[in-house]
């Protein structure tokens, strides 16, 4: 591989939907040895309750940068998709956050396509890898450059960063932090990709797991899982799908918990007072719940929403 002749700029192309990709095209969109001539985002989707079609994150920042065409194909692997995004003539594909499979064509390119990942690969592939290092309770995770092959995010690593946890991060400040480590890495280490300098390494066989797409019915706290681990899924679920306790027979979206010592007589299941607030007893400590949103209702704290169930009982 090379850059091409002094002064000539790499024609790339940058996949991204998410938050998590918008460091990462600043840094392309100033890079001085790529010239961006496109982004690919998922389509524009219904949000609110008024159902308003709303562009991504990478979409409504490459309208502002100026940087063009920006490209939202459906299904990328459709064959119009596909010579959509070659007419624009990339020789680098660069993926942060983008959400579907990137076609054999693109894969390709004279420099190939690159991936960052948020995750010490091969530990956490797939669709949420920072959910899953939260719920873990892992004290390291990484940022991961990699070449993208036929595989889930099992190509060979160009570079990793590992960034430690401290054990109280939410998912979505985990997600901003990563994304800037991974946009200035992406910066350091893109000109001596181009020049063909950089090394691969294939990704260890140890290690390896993939994470699926979250559903709802993951955010459920379950009693008869140690406290401890009901507190990490309140912070990993944010903001989706939530967490959420059932008691006696309502639910109850929790956003907040911490973790508290069990007491002589706890029931796993049970709704029991902490120093004031709400807590479910489990199988190994209580969970106290510190803000939780009722059915219906705002969110409040846990312990104004445990006074106004006394009143009301």
């Amino acid at each position: 591989m090379s850059g091409g002749p002094a002064g000539e700029r790499a024609r790339t192309v940058f996949l991204g939907s998410g938050a998590f990709g918008i460091p990462a095209l600043r840094c392309l969109a100033a890079h001085p040895r790529i010239a961006l001539v496109g982004v690919v985002a998922a389509p524009a989707r219904p949000v609110g309750r008024h159902a308003v079609p709303t562009p991504t994150p990478v979409a409504t920042l490459a309208a502002e940068l100026g940087v063009g065409p920006v490209l939202v194909p459906e299904r990328l692997r459709a064959a119009e998709s596909v010579g959509s995004v070659l007419a624009l003539e990339p020789v680098l594909a660069v993926l942060a956050d983008y959400g579907q499979l990137v076609p054999p064509a693109l894969l390709d390119l004279p420099h190939g396509a690159l991936n960052l990942h948020p995750s010490a690969l091969p530990r956490f592939r797939g669709a949420s890898p920072v959910p899953a290092t939260i719920a873990a309770g892992d004290r390291e995770t990484a940022v991961s450059l990699m070449r993208m092959d036929a595989g889930l995010d099992t190509g060979p690593l160009v570079a990793q960063v590992r960034v430690p946890l401290a054990g109280d991060e939410t998912a979505p400040d985990l997600e901003a932090r990563l994304a800037e480590v991974a946009a200035d890495l992406l910066c350091r280490v893109l000109g001596d990709w181009l020049d063909g300098v950089l090394p691969e390494h294939p990704q260890a066989s140890d290690g390896a797991s993939l994470t699926r797409p979250l559903r709802r019915a993951d955010g459920r706290l379950d009693p008869r899982r140690p406290a401890a681990d009901l507190a990490r899924l309140v912070r990993a679920y944010q903001p989706w799908p939530g967490t959420y306790a059932e008691v006696d027979g309502e639910r109850l979206v929790v956003s907040a918990a911490r973790v508290a010592a069990a007491a002589p007589g706890d029931v796993p299941g049970a709704l029991v007072r902490e120093a004031g607030a709400p807590a479910l007893a489990t199988v190994s400590g209580r969970l106290v719940l510190e803000r939780v949103t009722p059915a219906g209702r705002r969110p409040m704290a846990g312990s104004d929403w445990l006074r106004g169930r006394r009143a009301g009982s």
